[in-house]
């Protein structure tokens, strides 16, 4: 026995010893020399405390070069795995459980897209050859360099990196943006199968002549749910960011204690491993810039140097539209399009499946769009749903766009960088050491026939679906040097000073207002110190707005002292979301027990579900509280009539009940950081071993839904997982830039057991800031390794 023991200590021993020589050999190297085909002149690599690169170059073509290179060392997994959604390739590495997203994906023709765009590209044009430059570095990393350790894992054969590749990583952005396929099959069955009455909470205009020409059957609403079904799981089941939301805030000099501009950001993204930015500080002659970068996107998407600074929120305008087409009786391959049948276009392409053979799908495309619900395969449904999209409408110059804005320290720079943004919808949040600041919503805007609302799904076989155009640039909403000193953007509804009407997906105006009415404040100076509190609130009215008509029947509904003193303590609350808090416990859990008694009866669970992931449900639930009369407090299951008060009651005891349950009876253990929690989770984490190596958390996380410190969960039962929040938190005084403070949600680094793996998280979840080391003396200071890259 002893000899046998010792014989396993050795194996183990040998065996933990090739693991470590073998993860050894993955990690990022960050000193000494390597050769770089392609370069003019060596480009030095010095790395910070952090892991974040600061790239010294003699000429741009080299800079962008070495960005790819350093870029994938820490993140080509991370690259390879998102170009792989876009294009509808994730089986192919991760099996037949992907196929119904890569169905999804090739249906929004995403890849095909990107293909077109990309062959007609100017290769002579500044961002397609720092594009080049860039994805050079890439793929020579891959060739050259170990490859991760997922790639082994999974037994990916890599290939390089192309331009189609770049773009396929931009629809992804921008469709992951989009909330029609998750929201309109919602509000169209509402109106349609429920009524008028219905649609009241939500606040949105009922136009009765707008029901379709042809009524959906019930395969096609089951469709219709299935596809915001999968829409939502393909989002949020590949480990992949997803834009969300956002806060940016400008001020001017006037108002700040510098005497310069300030701005502010903190981009709302869902969280991932590794996180979706990547902190880079470029030095060139002529240029420098400090900034995030997206995976297979050269130029930064946030950025900041002695000059100007910006940042990014969600526009959150509607440009996406599902449109019910009318089918041929006589030919199912036809349908009806102003005034004439029309073929729909047919083709079929195939899904490479690991451990299978390859799956043809076949794909069609109607003149308004791709058929979407093709994406499910066999559908129960016989008509088909088009997908109009400003994304496969528009050139869409983003490469250009983001090169610009990377160089523009004016506001007609930035101005005229901004207009290049066609699609997705964003904000742009700028300021400059000069003293301007600026804000635009990039979209190109369509025009609809008046009258249109594409809140619902439109029908094809009428003019309603038509496009009559663009609005122009001029007649979005935007300012520049506003006499109030500031500038504040939060998802919330723009108004332009065009007139203009912007159909969209908002966020509640609750946030924004906090915000304003913080910055609003004139006997306040803003500074670094003061914007870090603001950043970090975790208050909002929201609560009261919800609470307050409901509150004599929850003092109704409350047996016993303590119950009483729990809806007291609803009553004085302030809306803040600290982790001592049991009264945010309380509310939230509440939150969804009233959605649930109110209105799941009338949609179905598929439906319901739906509902739950949008943003109509964050409108409709203070205007059903402040409405005894709602038809939703009616029952639709058949256990008779009930009032708001008996739906209060039951949503009361089901939310007590619960939080019992799951948390024991003393209301003291139901403390928010307890049941309201952060886990970064790796693409490969679902599965529980590799969850245990490769996931970093749970952590305790403050701030909530719709606060400023937006952690965010989505509306269910207690205990709630943070599913996105501050993809960073940006402080930049333009008085020092070289001040700025910044931060990375996980780490730099997206190689497991790297130093950089997750050396930030514990403290991002509780808003610790990091500094952004921009001058020659701190990044000195600073470096803890010095890469060189050699001309070969």
């Amino acid at each position: 026995m002893k000899r046998t023991l010792t014989a396993l200590a050795l194996i183990v021993a040998i065996g933990a010893a090739g693991a470590g020589w073998y993860l050894h050999g993955k990690q990022p190297q960050r000193d000494g020399e390597l050769a770089l085909a392609g370069l003019h002149a060596p480009v030095t690599v010095r790395y910070d405390e952090r892991g974040v690169p600061h790239l010294k170059a003699q000429n741009q073509d080299d800079l962008y070069r070495a960005l790819g290179f350093v870029h994938a060392q820490d993140r080509l997994f991370q690259m390879e795995l998102l170009r792989r959604l876009a294009r509808g390739e994730l089986a192919q590495v991760l099996g037949e459980k992907l196929l119904p997203t890569d169905r999804l994906f090739r249906t929004l023709e995403i890849g095909r897209h990107a293909d077109a765009r990309a062959a007609q590209l100017d290769a002579s044009s500044p961002s397609v050859r720092a594009l080049q430059s860039y994805l050079d570095g890439i793929n020579q990393y891959q060739a050259s360099r170990p490859l991760p350790v997922e790639f082994d894992l999974l037994g990916i054969e890599p290939r390089p990196f192309s331009v189609a590749d770049t773009l396929s990583v931009a629809g992804y952005m921008a469709y992951s943006f989009a909330a029609a396929l998750r929201t309109e099959p919602l509000m169209t069955h509402i109106r349609d199968q429920l009524g008028a009455d219905y649609l009241k909470v939500f606040d949105l205009d009922w136009h009765p002549e707008g029901v379709l020409g042809t009524p959906l059957a019930a395969g096609d609403w089951q469709d219709l749910a299935a596809l915001a079904q999968l829409s939502d799981a393909a989002l949020a089941g590949s480990g992949l960011p997803q834009f969300e939301g956002s806060n940016a805030w400008a001020v001017s000099g006037s108002r700040t204690a510098s005497g310069k501009p300030l701005l502010a950001g903190d981009p709302h993204i869902r969280f991932s491993l590794p996180a979706v930015w990547y902190e880079a500080h470029l030095q060139a002659p002529g240029y420098e810039l400090y900034g995030y970068h997206h995976a297979l996107i050269p130029s930064a998407m946030l950025g900041h140097n002695r000059d100007f600074a910006w940042s990014l929120t969600m526009f959150q305008n509607d440009d996406l539209d599902l449109i019910a087409e009318r089918v041929n009786p006589d030919n199912p391959n036809q349908v009806w399009y102003q005034g004439r049948w029309v073929d729909l276009e047919q083709r079929t392409e195939s899904i490479q499946v690991k451990g299978a053979e390859p799956v043809q799908i076949t794909l069609r495309r109607s003149p308004h769009g791709p058929i979407v619900n093709d994406a499910l395969g066999q559908s129960s449904g016989s008509t088909p749903i088009a997908m109009w999209w400003a994304f496969l409408e528009t050139d869409n110059p983003l490469l250009d766009a983001f090169y610009q804005l990377d160089r523009a320290d004016t506001l007609d720079k930035a101005r005229a960088a901004v207009e290049k943004i066609e699609a997705p919808g964003l904000n742009v949040i700028w300021a400059n050491a000069a003293g301007d600041i600026g804000w635009w919503a990039a979209a190109k805007l369509p025009l609809r026939p008046a009258g249109v609302n594409p809140t619902f799904i439109l029908d094809g076989a009428s003019s309603e679906a038509d496009k009559l155009g663009w609005q122009p640039f001029s007649a979005n909403p935007q300012e520049e040097n506003p006499a109030r000193g500031y500038i504040v953007s939060a998802n919330y509804q723009p108004v332009p000073a065009s007139g203009i009407e912007i159909p969209g997906y908002y966020n509640l105006p609750d946030r924004g207002q906090r915000l304003n009415q913080r910055l609003s404040d004139a006997s306040v100076k803003w500074d670094v110190r003061n914007s870090q509190a603001l950043q970090l609130d975790t208050g909002t009215g929201y609560p009261r707005r919800v609470l307050t008509p409901i509150l004599d029947e929850l003092r109704s509904a409350a047996q016993g002292e303590q119950e009483q003193a729990l809806v007291q303590r609803l009553a004085e609350w302030n809306g803040e979301h600290p982790l001592d808090s049991v009264t945010a416990t309380l509310f939230n859990q509440l939150l969804y027990q009233l959605a649930h008694e109110a209105m799941a009866d009338e949609l179905g669970e598929a439906f319901f579900d739906s509902l739950l992931q949008s943003r109509s449900l964050d409108i409709a639930l203070p205007r059903l509280t402040a409405d005894a009369d709602s038809p939703w407090w009616q029952r639709k299951d058949g256990s008779g009539t009930a009032t708001r008060a008996q739906i209060v009651a039951e949503a009361w005891r089901a939310s007590l009940s619960h939080l019992r349950e799951q948390f024991g009876d003393d209301s003291q253990s139901w403390q928010w950081g307890r049941v309201h929690t952060l886990t970064h989770a790796h693409p490969l984490g679902q599965q529980p071993l590799l969850g245990r190596l490769l996931n970093v958390g749970p952590f305790a996380a403050p701030g909530s839904h719709e606060v400023p410190d937006n952690l965010s969960h989505r509306i269910g039962p207690a205990p709630w997982q943070v599913v996105y929040g501050p993809s960073t938190r940006r402080l930049i005084d333009l008085a020092d830039a070289s001040q700025a403070l910044g931060g990375n949600p996980v780490g730099q680094s997206g190689v497991p057991f790297d130093a950089h793996y997750a050396d930030q998280a514990a403290g991002h979840v509780l808003g610790l800031y990091r500094p952004q080391h921009l001058s020659e003396a701190d990044i000195t200071s600073h470096t803890q390794g010095t890469l060189e890259l050699l001309p070969r």
